[in-house]
């Protein structure tokens, strides 16, 4: 039986941890006399899991979730290997961040960004597409293109185009994946359907896309310019994008927004 001073000095950890662990629920004493805490050997395997843990990075919500599930000491490794996932995916998340700050760190890729958008109308014939519909995240499409063209084999007909029947930003979008095709084809993943004529105010964008509202913001201001009403869904045709594998340089990703107008009678 050790006094909260020599459990403090065997396990390296202080009397103030050990009473802030206590009131946590973390490691409480084995036995408390007149405000006296005394610890016992069994006290001594959980508080070197909970220093390593500290040490280790972990918080106090997942220590406790470890020692109320962690029943011999073997299954720590299996926490620790979570662990190691976790800081891996939480790494690639703040990398991409930091992709995206020096992107507005560099000049000549803040002039790519106010790049100045060219509008034009076109006329889109009705056509035959072979379509995977979802809700979801933007950055999903990419998941889906490549299972259109497998079941489509060698009826595609031009590229890839994608269609939002959002008028706004959704963090869970209202997406379809379309590939046009000769004739209907059908499969287990997609269905065949065909698109009416459409008159549609059209921009390019050059560049990766994260920046493709840049283009939707000159499209929407062009069509409050001219009176022009708006409709679902816009459409994004990706001329030039990443393949199948590799991403590729996405500043020379090339994209036409389409957005359908209402017409005069």
């Amino acid at each position: 039986m050790y006094k909260i001073s020599e459990f403090s000095k065997i396990t390296n950890l202080t009397v103030k941890a050990l009473r802030y662990y206590d009131e946590q629920n973390l490691l409480k004493p084995s036995r408390a006399d007149n405000s006296y805490r005394y610890y016992y050997e069994d006290d001594f395997s959980k508080a070197r899991i909970i220093f390593l843990l500290r040490n280790l990075d972990f918080s106090i919500s997942e220590i406790r979730d470890i020692l109320i599930n962690c029943d011999v000491p073997d299954d720590l490794s299996y926490y620790l290997s979570e662990k190691q996932m976790m800081i891996t995916e939480q790494i690639k998340k703040e990398t991409e961040l930091i992709q995206k700050i020096d992107l507005y760190l560099k000049p000549k890729k803040l002039e790519e960004i106010s790049m100045e958008y060219k509008i034009n109308f076109k006329e889109f014939a009705a056509i035959t597409v072979s379509s995977i519909r979802f809700k979801g995240k933007y950055s999903d499409v990419g998941k889906y293109i490549g299972t259109i063209y497998k079941e489509v084999k060698g009826k595609a007909v031009g590229e890839p185009f994608c269609c939002h029947y959002d008028d706004d930003f959704k963090e869970d979008a209202d997406i379809e994946i379309c590939v046009q095709t000769k004739g209907t084809v059908t499969g287990k993943h997609t269905k065949s359907k065909q698109f009416p004529p459409i008159k549609a105010i059209c921009a390019t964008h050059i560049g990766g896309y994260d920046t493709i509202n840049l283009a939707y913001k000159a499209l929407l201001d062009y069509a409050k310019e001219h009176d022009i009403e708006c409709k679902v869904p816009s459409r994004e045709m990706y001329h030039k994008g990443p393949g199948m594998i590799f991403k590729g340089n996405p500043n020379k990703y090339v994209t036409e927004i389409a957005i359908p107008i209402v017409q005069e009678d």
